[in-house]
């Protein structure tokens, strides 16, 4: 017999000994044969589907296991890389039914259509009858999603992108081509029966917007922005949220800051209504559709925000081009931001608030900064993925 005394990176339960055991939470005890005995951690899962959905891995923990996997991921990550942490904030977890955004696949068969995520390790789609992570607008959208492939959706998997966005449900269908005037038809009346925000179409040659009864945009602390189709949104308005006021805080009494890997502006309009009078911030983002929109919405600030097209990976911010700046805010993909950090490390910014979606790149990226001088103040953990291994974080750096 053996407890469980931890989960791993990818949701397993570890054993004092090292051995990994699918489904299991610390509190198990695993006997000789494989059977689990459920420890006071251990509960029944949300969703019927789970165990052969990809989308979830850790339904079978309580909240008191999940708060702890958010934590110990960013905290072993900072450990690993000899990071030392200044204040560990309480961590946040995202409550079911707040995703706002999902990625889903469709595939036409004999009988009618399956719609749903792929299942775990495999290529083929689980047929969601319910996703408790869902925010309900997106939930209640997939039975008529799987009526519309259907009938008509191609014999090949059809990519299903879903936003909830201020207009209502945004979604995206790629290698779905419309064959005909019927078909067009029928996805016009799909869309407007369903009251969609918005319905693009990638029939191959990029997306078309099909439907779309006025702009999509999406509110940005009051800030109305142009969504262009696909555009990267934070999972949870929740998360959001608290990743904005953390990073306010921190850049508080800056009075010009530059809000790299921008994005559409989540923290550029934020901050741009808040902190000391006159406070100018930079959006500097390489992709173009998300530049053009958070430029075509910066007018709105009066002029505190400034927006650069400017690919950091290959281009970054020159330490002498940071220096001018009193904060620096990163929020870069899941790569991390290996180039611009060297720059960062080198110029004279006193502060930097890093948001990551990956606690391993942060981790590395936090020993150069670290290395340079900063020190990291504080570090909340973020699991805005609920029941999942995704962890994502927000970081503040001063020196």
């Amino acid at each position: 017999m053996s407890e469980i005394v931890r989960l791993a990176a990818e949701g397993d339960g570890v054993t004092a000994d090292g051995q990994h055991v699918s489904l299991a939470v610390p509190g198990d005890v695993v006997a000789s044969d494989g059977i689990i005995e459920r420890g006071a951690h251990h509960v029944d899962p949300a969703c019927r589907h789970f165990t052969v959905c990809g989308g979830c891995q850790l339904q079978h923990a309580d909240e008191e296991i999940l708060r702890a996997f958010v934590r110990d991921r960013v905290v072993n990550a900072a450990r690993g890389q000899g990071v030392d942490i200044g204040d560990l904030l309480p961590e946040h977890l995202s409550p079911e039914g707040s995703r706002r955004r999902a990625s889903l696949h469709a595939l036409r068969v004999a009988n009618g259509a399956i719609v749903g995520f792929r299942e775990a390790g495999s290529h083929r789609l689980v047929d969601l009858s319910e996703c408790p992570v869902l925010r309900p607008e997106l939930a209640t959208l997939i039975p008529a999603m799987r009526e519309f492939v259907a009938k008509h959706g191609p014999k090949r998997n059809v990519d299903i992108a879903l936003t909830l966005c201020d207009q209502g449900v945004d979604v995206g269908l790629s290698h779905f081509p419309l064959d005909g005037l019927a078909a067009t038809e029928a996805a016009l009346d799909f869309a407007r029966g369903h009251q969609l925000a918005r319905l693009t179409i990638d029939q191959g040659y990029g997306a078309e917007t099909v439907w779309e009864p006025e702009p999509a945009t999406i509110s940005l602390s009051g800030v109305p922005v142009a969504m262009p189709a696909g555009a990267f949104l934070q999972a949870t308005q929740d998360a959001e949220d608290l990743m904005v006021v953390d990073a306010g805080q921190a850049l508080d009494d800056a009075r010009i800051v530059a809000d790299l890997f921008a994005g559409l502006g989540t923290f550029a309009f934020a901050l741009a209504r808040s902190g000391p009078a006159g406070r100018k911030v930079l959006a500097v983002e390489a992709d173009q559709a998300a530049h053009l929109a958070c430029k075509a919405s910066a007018v709105r600030t009066g002029g505190r925000v400034l927006t650069m097209h400017r690919d950091l990976f290959r281009n970054p911010l020159q330490a002498a081009e940071l220096s001018r700046f009193e904060g620096v805010l990163l929020d870069p993909p899941r790569a991390g931001a290996r180039a611009q950090v060297a720059q960062l490390a080198q110029s004279d910014c006193p502060r930097a608030v890093y948001v990551s979606c990956n606690p391993s790149s942060w981790a590395r990226d936090a020993a150069v900064l670290c290395d340079a001088g900063y020190n990291l103040e504080t570090l909340r953990p973020v699991g805005q993925f609920r029941w999942s291994t995704h962890v994502e974080l927000v970081s503040v750096f001063s020196r």
